[in-house]
């Protein structure tokens, strides 16, 4: 029961985009209907390879990677980090506001809102498969360190680190947002890397995480354009957002470091 429990933390706390409620570890069948019925989601544990062993030139690139995110507790990008760990309504939704010149919000853009919370859903359960089945040890524990979120650090201890749920989220949101906003699409892709990187800031995940996390998010995202309701949400909110006056640039800051590959 633990087990489960810990399998759907991120889907649980990914609830809360939909229902705004207290997260209470919810089981499968607790969760809200994303667009997808759980036999077309992705299966990640047949898609990604294995995460990489100790001892294998694989699993030193991530070491490496994890030495070159290290950054002061308390500097701007560990607050960064710690924001964008943070999955909590309404804040989430302003992970890409600077990107997209708005904050989406459910009364002023609600297909969009709907939108996000709902492929949310779906690509967050897509990890579960193979983070039930690897249950990968996260850098903080592997380190005896911690991470840039305390609140949720007694559920990432159960919780499998491979792929990255939070990755996977992220990309999936600047995949889909590209499409809905192309003339702003290289400001959204940066903040939908940086969201991944900030996993590794946290040490949260390892790179091999991140990678896996965005692999996934990309299948989900291909598979949702089959779901008449996703393509309807996505024409909905292309009239919303091209409605919207007076945005901001998108001239974002770019959240150092990132690793080279």
């Amino acid at each position: 029961m633990v087990k489960q429990k810990a399998s759907v933390a991120l889907a649980g706390a990914l609830l809360l985009l939909l229902q705004g409620s207290a997260f209470a570890q919810p089981d499968m069948s607790a969760l809200p209907p994303g667009y997808l019925a759980r036999d077309q989601l992705p299966d990640s544990l047949a898609l990604l390879p294995p995460p990489p062993e100790p001892g294998s030139a694989a699993f030193a690139r991530d070491e490496e990677v994890s030495r070159e995110t290290t950054v002061p507790p308390e500097s701007e990008r560990w607050k960064q980090a710690a924001s964008d760990a943070d999955l909590h309504p309404p804040h989430i939704f302003q992970a890409f506001s600077c990107a997209l010149g708005f904050t989406p919000d459910a009364k002023a853009t609600p297909a969009l809102y709907r939108l996000l919370g709902r492929m949310a859903i779906d690509v967050g359960l897509s990890t579960y498969k193979a983070k039930n089945h690897y249950q990968r040890t996260r850098p903080f524990v592997a380190h005896e360190g911690r991470t840039c979120f305390p609140p949720d650090e007694a559920m990432l201890r159960k919780d499998g680190s491979y792929p990255s749920g939070h990755s996977a989220l992220g990309w999936g949101w600047a995949l889909v947002l590209t499409e809905i906003d192309p003339q702003r699409d290289d400001a959204i892709l940066q903040r939908g890397r940086d969201f991944g990187v900030s996993r590794m800031v946290c040490n949260a995940h390892w790179a091999s995480d991140v990678d896996a996390g965005r692999q996934i998010a990309a299948a989900t995202v291909a598979r949702l354009h089959a779901d008449p309701a996703f393509t309807a949400d996505l024409a909905a909110a292309r009239t919303e957002i091209a409605a919207i006056a007076n945005r901001h640039d998108a001239s974002c800051p770019v959240s150092a470091p990132v690793p080279a590959d």
